[in-house]
Order: structure tokens, then C-alpha cells, then sequence
């Protein structure tokens, strides 16, 4: 195993919208980045909202709290020269700034997928229960999503493969280390 250079890991933060493809690709590229031989940590901001944010809602507060948490962890591992991906909403800028005012060699990537796309791969059914009223300060109907200004790569998975998305990501990942 290696890290990404002998002294440095990275953090490539993943921010969409639900349903948008931050999960799928992520863990796609913690494998690929594994094959190639990285030391390699995959945060997914929900699994994490089950033990390590479990006791927060999603007030913009637990919001920021439960984002807080995912940097903190997420620094530790790339402190050992691991790759780090991160796949988590982190709908605000804020928040994405603060990540990265933290985080050493930073890449974020938005996810960018149509609001209506999500809500047709919404298999749980959270964008129909949030548009009835049923789930408060769900991002992208009853709260805001900002998209990025500025992200290192924007990804596009209602127009492009998995495949091509990961190597994209690759290539973006090669290029910061200056490969």
C-alpha cells in the first residue's frame, strides 16, 4: 500500500444533492484507488449520521456539527498519508469552506445531477415525503443546496458512466499529486 506521496494523504469531499450519485461514485473510486494500491478511508455521510451524528437532526446547526465531525475524522486519516473520500450533502458553502480551510490537499467534487433526476432515483422516497410536508429541512425542497463556485471537478452522473466519472476523478487525483 502507498500513500498518495510519502508524507501527504488527500481528502476528495463529494457534495451533491441526495440521490445525485455522491455514494456510488465514491465508494467506486475508494475500489479503484485500492486496486491501484492507496491507503484509502471512504466517510459516507449517512452511515455516519448512524453512530458518529446520531445524537443530531438537521437543524443548519447539526447540520454544521455533523460536517465538523466528518472533517475531524477525515484529517486524522489523511494526517497518514491516506486518500480520504468523503461522500456527505454538505449542502451549504459554508460549511464546504470550512472543510477546506481544515482539510490538507482538498478536492471537492460536486456532484452535479438535476433535482428531478434525483427525485426519480429516490428509491426511500424522501423527496416525496418532503414535498408533502412529512420531512423538515430536506436539502433541495424544504432547504437550500448551494452548489459550488469553485470545486476542483464538477461530475455530471445523469450524463456520463460511473466509469468515466471515476476516471475523471483519477485524473484530477494524478494531477495533484503532479503525476
Amino acid at each position: 500500500m502507498r500513500p498518495l506521496n510519502e508524507k501527504e494523504g488527500a481528502v476528495l469531499w463529494f457534495t451533491g444533492l441526495s440521490g445525485s450519485g455522491k455514494t456510488t461514485t465514491a465508494r467506486e473510486a475508494a475500489s479503484v484507488l485500492c486496486e491501484q494500491g492507496y491507503r484509502v478511508e471512504w466517510l459516507d455521510g449517512d452511515e455516519l449520521r448512524k453512530t458518529l451524528s446520531s445524537d443530531l437532526g438537521f437543524t443548519p446547526a447539526d447540520r454544521l456539527e455533523h460536517i465538523r465531525r466528518i472533517v475531524e475524522l477525515a484529517k486524522t486519516h489523511a494526517a497518514s498519508g491516506t486518500v480520504v473520500l468523503v461522500s456527505a450533502i454538505t449542502p451549504y458553502r459554508s460549511m464546504r469552506a470550512y472543510a477546506r480551510s481544515v482539510l490538507p490537499r482538498f478536492m471537492e467534487i460536486y456532484v452535479e445531477c438535476p433535482l428531478e433526476v434525483c427525485e426519480r432515483r429516490d428509491v426511500k422516497g424522501l423527496y416525496a415525503k418532503a414535498r408533502l410536508g412529512l420531512i423538515p429541512n430536506f436539502t433541495g425542497i424544504s432547504d437550500a443546496y448551494e452548489p459550488p463556485e469553485h470545486a476542483e471537478l464538477t461530475i455530471h452522473t445523469d450524463e456520463h458512466s460511473l466509469t468515466y466519472n471515476v476516471e475523471k476523478i483519477m485524473l484530477a487525483l494524478h494531477a495533484l499529486d503532479g503525476h
